[in-house]
């Protein structure tokens, strides 16, 4: 628990006490029941017999107004900002033969075709990694070398993975 929510629970018992003396409902409307805050402070904490009720109830609900308060600041109960997106500080780049690897596994998930731009898109490695491991392949004889029929573009054709 943080200190301040055992603050806020003992301020709770504080007002709920004050309610013995007349004037219920006062911690529940310092725990955002307004609603029943107000209809205790009227009738005297239904007549005694709510506030007794809520010297039990307490607990959970300061953790609810907590949690509601959390929500609305766009914190998790750990106080760390959710919604937050997702930002790599670093970019595993593979290289070599896990470049390599990494190629086919994208070639294979296409298809068995890859061009150099998917491969960089795949892979985060440059234009030139991924051209000099692709035109090492195509020496090698893995793969064969064409233009897309639809756009042109040099496509690497992986007729293993076919």
């Amino acid at each position: 628990m943080n200190p301040t929510g055992n603050n806020r629970l003992t301020i709770s018992y504080i007002l709920c006490g004050i309610g013995f003396i007349g004037f219920g409902g006062l911690h529940r409307l310092y725990n955002g029941k307004i609603a029943t805050g107000l209809l205790w402070l009227c009738t005297g904490g239904l007549f005694y017999v709510g506030q007794v009720y809520d010297l039990f109830l307490l607990p959970n609900m300061v953790n609810e107004y907590e949690k509601k308060l959390r929500a609305k600041a766009g914190v998790s109960s750990f106080g760390v900002p959710q919604n937050q997106p997702v930002v790599a500080s670093q970019v595993y780049r593979p290289s070599g033969n896990d470049l390599m690897i990494k190629l086919i596994e994208v070639a294979e998930s296409r298809g068995g075709s890859l061009t150099v731009t998917q491969g960089v898109k795949a892979t985060g490695a440059s234009f030139a990694e991924v051209e000099m491991v692709l035109k090492e392949m195509l020496k090698s004889g893995y793969v064969k070398i064409d233009n897309d029929p639809i756009s042109g573009a040099v496509t690497y054709y992986f007729h293993e993975l076919d």
